[in-house]
């Protein structure tokens, strides 16, 4: 049975005081960045990696170990899994790379560390500025069901005290980025998928509750500080126009009803009405669609700290569509023993970039 409501009922569902308790240890100590000086803009990435794995055979559970043991045994294998997704990540941004990277499939806090570490292998390799380097990972390691989980890397500042895993069976991270004094809250998450569960039905009931528990964690941000800046990123396995994201999340495309107020907040999908032809993020079942979004809350539509600009919302595809293909989708790496037609790609879902400022800071009292 799917989760009432948020927009109908008040808070207290959701076992928010647990939600409350969550924080743990950083996943990396702060290695902290000079605040930048005066309004700054930055760009962010989101994007599902396709099993991304690490170089240890850590006896995951059947469905895993398909890409645990080839990740851990084969080093060309590995290395080129981690080659081709920093090789498209740094072509983003003019060259530069997003200076915060969302990404969910990832199987540990080491898997997260080696693509960190490739890609400042790469800037190196091209005497970029020590600036661009990669400095923070924020990540907590998933110890039930599938070992894929949402990480962020990025080169801008990490509160890692904040960092949290709100339920640990759970595939959604909170990380806050923190620049000029400003906080950036950052929900990523990875929804139930499509597919038949082991109930016999596809996935609605877990969608409900990955919406539902954000919905939470984003109303009870807002009580505090209704402008609070906050960004929803994921694969949510869901359309713009599901239940789960309009009824259970409160999402919405109409901005003039994102506003600011502490009580049953909206929350605006960027990607509601946009065409599947253009925007969509998979292909599946002959047909695009568009299960990646990026969403925000009232405070990123203000000019006070953290601001987005909608208008800038991208899916990535350059480079990622098999050539010769005839059709708008993703070029795969694919399974360790099962190669794609044509060479291993990058992954089954296409980015989603979003251009971001931040504020300069406010002067001390």
């Amino acid at each position: 049975m799917a989760a009432p409501s948020p927009i109908r009922l008040a808070l207290g569902g959701l076992a928010l005081a647990g939600l409350l308790a969550c924080v743990g240890k950083t996943a990396q100590k702060p290695n902290l960045a000079p605040n930048a000086d005066g309004t700054t803009s930055y760009f962010f990435c989101f994007w599902n990696v396709e099993n991304l794995f690490d170089d240890q055979d850590d006896k995951r559970n059947a469905v895993d170990e398909t890409f645990d043991n080839p990740f851990a045994d084969d080093a060309k294998l590995r290395q080129e899994k981690f080659d081709h997704l920093a090789e498209i990540l740094l072509k983003m941004n003019d060259g530069k790379g997003p200076d915060a990277i969302a990404l969910v499939e990832v199987e540990s806090v080491r898997a997260a560390d080696l693509l960190k570490a490739t890609l400042n292998k790469k800037l190196d390799e091209a005497k970029a500025d020590q600036k661009l380097r990669y400095t923070q990972v924020s990540m907590k390691n998933l110890d039930a069901g599938r070992h894929i989980a949402p990480c962020v890397i990025t080169r801008l500042n990490v509160a890692h005290a904040l960092t949290r895993q709100p339920n640990r069976s759970l595939r959604i991270l909170e990380t806050h980025l923190i620049v000029n004094g400003h906080d950036l809250c950052v929900l990523s998450s990875h929804w139930t998928s499509q597919l038949r569960q082991s109930d016999g039905g596809n996935g609605d009931e877990g969608r409900a509750k990955y919406a539902a528990l954000l919905y939470d964690m984003y109303s009870e941000k807002a009580k505090a500080k209704p402008a609070a800046d906050v960004l929803f990123c994921g694969d949510f396995n869901d359309s713009p126009k599901s239940k789960a994201l309009t009824f259970d999340m409160g999402a919405t495309g109409d901005p003039k009803l994102v506003v600011p107020v502490a009580e049953k907040p909206r929350v605006l999908d960027l990607m509601e009405g946009k065409d599947p032809l253009k925007f969509g993020t998979i292909f599946y079942n002959g047909k695009p669609l568009i299960y990646d979004h990026i969403c925000l809350g009232a405070g990123m539509l203000d000019k006070d700290g953290w601001s987005a600009d909608p208008e800038s919302l991208k899916v990535e595809t350059a480079g990622l569509i098999r050539a010769g293909s005839t059709r708008r989708e993703p070029w795969r790496f694919g399974d360790p023993a099962t190669p794609p037609v044509g060479g291993r790609g990058y992954s089954d879902h296409f980015p989603v970039t979003i251009a971001l400022k931040v504020a300069p800071a406010k002067p001390a009292k």
